[in-house]
């Protein structure tokens, strides 16, 4: 199957992350893992390889964009146009505790995207496959970020897009999906799995989500978060930040953000490798348990947590490849502190969504950080699509009195 528009991308192969890094071509999309080394317990992720010794344009001098990384990215067809990342870095220093004082603190938030989640890096290219591949209708199981991306990025370029959902997510992701022209179907959590699979053998469907047990996902997509390691760079002049925080879930953003700074490291870009982070719910995190018990995947009981962005109950190897590698770090948050970090979030003008939190209260647990520059937490999404308990409002009068009464009744605070 060949590229049918011109691209810069230098990218030549899928490339397995199993042991032996079989390799096979860039299309079709391998999306049930690495074909030579699957077993029924664990299905290794493909990655994009390229030829790097063909780079010749990259830069990650302050100004850079999109445009200069095109050698390390995947090939975006046309009608994946959808304008994407190049969100900011925000300060937050001053929420440093009492062992960073003095360290920079800064929030990359990914908020600021079109369907403001970090889903929509990914997307932009899952959806780019689709084209290549003459795809008509796109499939996504999500109960949130990574349908409403998919929605979008869908419509923009001309797809059908079915989203398998489930009956209690929230309203603002409901009316997304809707809005984009997407059609959402209401299924048990469980049930998303074999609908997608099913679904996924009719004649021009697309599946851009996991199609296995142990999560290997699109092999595109996690290159498209490669370009926070890129915009990173690109904010702070070319220097590797001391530490980047990651919510985590199925640990495809924190493998593309590792790829991005390993690819910096082997162009000659930068002299280390910044200290990766993952934050997972105190609760489930099988990323942490799989890490403690020497195991690639692990199934964890789905305890409840409020840290619903990151609520997985199984995890990818992807994470686990960026850790080891890069000698990281894997964190448990509990829901309290994470719901007190979204605050102190908030009070800085960043509604982000809970597990976005976590990443702030991992701040009390990184010791021994010993490289010099700025700690660089992910900020997901909007805390505007989480689930929130409907607020019973009444008019209050106009006069002063009654509008100071009613504000200390209501909110404690006193005029």
């Amino acid at each position: 199957m060949q590229i049918s528009f011109d691209t810069r991308s230098l990218a030549t192969a899928q490339r397995s992350l199993a042991e032996g890094a079989s390799q096979y071509p860039l299309l079709p999309a391998l999306l049930h893992g690495c074909p030579d080394s699957a077993t029924k317990e664990m299905q290794y992720p493909l990655e994009l390889d390229y030829d790097y010794g063909r780079v010749k344009d990259v830069t990650f001098r302050r100004g850079s964009t999109w445009t200069d990384w095109e050698e390390l990215l995947p090939p975006r067809h046309p009608k994946a146009s959808m304008p994407v990342g190049g969100t900011p870095l925000v300060d937050v220093s001053t929420l440093a505790p009492a062992h960073f004082l003095g360290r920079k603190i800064l929030v990359k938030d990914d908020s600021r995207n079109p369907t403001w989640s970090h889903k929509d890096r990914l997307n932009v290219f899952t959806i780019s496959a689709a084209l290549c591949e003459g795809a008509q209708t796109i499939i996504v199981a999500s109960s949130g970020n990574h349908g409403v991306s998919a929605a979008a990025m869908a419509a923009r370029a001309g797809l059908n897009c079915i989203v398998l959902t489930m009956p209690e997510v929230s309203g603002a992701i409901r009316d997304m999906i809707l809005g984009y022209g997407a059609f959402p179907l209401f299924l048990e959590a469980d049930d998303r799995w074999p609908a997608m699979r099913a679904l996924a053998e009719l004649p021009g469907t697309y599946p851009v989500s996991n199609l296995t047990p142990a999560h290997t996902g699109h092999p595109w997509g996690p290159e498209g978060y490669k370009t926070i390691a890129y915009e990173i760079l690109s904010d702070l002049d070319g220097a590797a930040p001391a530490a980047v925080v990651v919510p985590t879930g199925y640990g495809e953003m924190l493998y593309g953000i590792y790829k991005g700074f390993r690819e910096a490291l082997l162009l000659g870009h930068i002299e280390r490798m910044p200290w990766l982070v993952a934050v997972e719910p105190a609760s489930r995190g099988p990323v942490y348990h799989a890490l403690q018990n020497g195991r690639h995947t692990v199934t964890v009981d789905p305890g409840p947590t409020i840290q619903l962005g990151t609520a997985t109950t199984v995890n990818g190897y992807r994470p686990l490849a960026a850790i080891q590698q890069s000698g990281g770090l894997s964190l448990l948050i509990d829901d309290e502190e994470a719901l007190q970090s979204h605050r102190k979030l908030a009070k800085q003008g960043l509604w982000q969504e809970i597990s976005s939190g976590a990443a702030l209260a991992a701040l009390d647990h990184i010791e021994g950080l010993e490289s010099d520059g700025p700690i660089v937490l992910m900020g997901c999404s909007t805390g505007l699509k989480e689930p929130i308990a409907a607020m019973e409002t009444r008019a209050t009068r106009a006069d002063l009195p009654t509008l100071r009464a009613t504000l200390k009744r209501d909110y404690g605070f006193e005029l």
